[in-house]
């Protein structure tokens, strides 16, 4: 978990990516990679993510790849077993993060309220998911719910774009931010790999700029 959080850290943005068609996910690593930003997390909404996990793990296995919108143990297992080295889940399930732990797999629950938040520090969580960011409240949200925790730092998703990552990033409570801005469905279903190479390279610029 703690080396999971260090290279969100470090890349200060995690691509979300949503994929309808499998033959998308090798491209679409390929672009991530060498924009920059060799990370994701595949929505485990559609038919097509469970293979496109398994493709970017094996063709990419310098990438982090990790499976979102996960919302049952069963879901956990298939994304894991394709290849998925954390999971992200929209709310705190306690079944799902206990399953997780029990299995020593990295996971960031959701979190929207102190009692969720409450929750996971009780279980030794050190960062949580926080979506959807901007119509919960957005950073003055998260700076004023995580005064009384001083131990947890969030992952803000929902919402996030260039124009209000620094908003984020400069607070020391954010880890990282998920964003799919430069990993629009549009963009993938018309092909255009090179310009979703093109705006992940100028995403990672701006968070190194953020946290230079």
């Amino acid at each position: 978990m703690k080396e999971i959080a260090e290279k969100f850290q470090k890349f200060g943005v995690v691509p979300v990516v949503v994929l309808e068609d499998t033959k998308d996910a090798v491209p679409l690593a390929k672009a991530l990679v060498e924009g920059g930003l060799p990370c994701a997390e595949v929505t485990f909404r559609t038919e097509a993510a469970e293979e496109s996990i398994r493709l970017m793990a094996e063709q990419f296995p310098e990438m982090l790849v990790g499976a979102g919108t996960v919302l049952t143990t069963e879901q956990v297992d298939a994304a894991v077993g394709a290849g998925a080295k954390f999971i992200v889940s929209p709310g705190f399930d306690p079944k799902i993060v206990d399953y997780c732990l029990e299995k020593d797999i990295p996971v960031f629950p959701g979190c929207i309220t102190p009692s969720e938040v409450a929750q996971a520090v009780k279980r030794g969580l050190k960062v949580v998911k926080f979506f959807p960011a901007e119509p919960a409240g957005g950073i003055s949200m998260i700076k004023a719910m995580a005064a009384p925790y001083t131990g947890i730092r969030f992952m803000p998703t929902g919402g996030i774009n260039a124009k209000n990552l620094e908003d984020y990033l400069s607070c020391d409570k954010i880890l990282c931010c998920g964003g799919s801005w430069m990993v629009k469905g549009d963009l993938v279903k018309a092909g255009e790999f090179d310009k979703i190479r093109e705006l992940t390279a100028e995403a990672k610029k701006l968070a190194d700029s953020i946290r230079k």
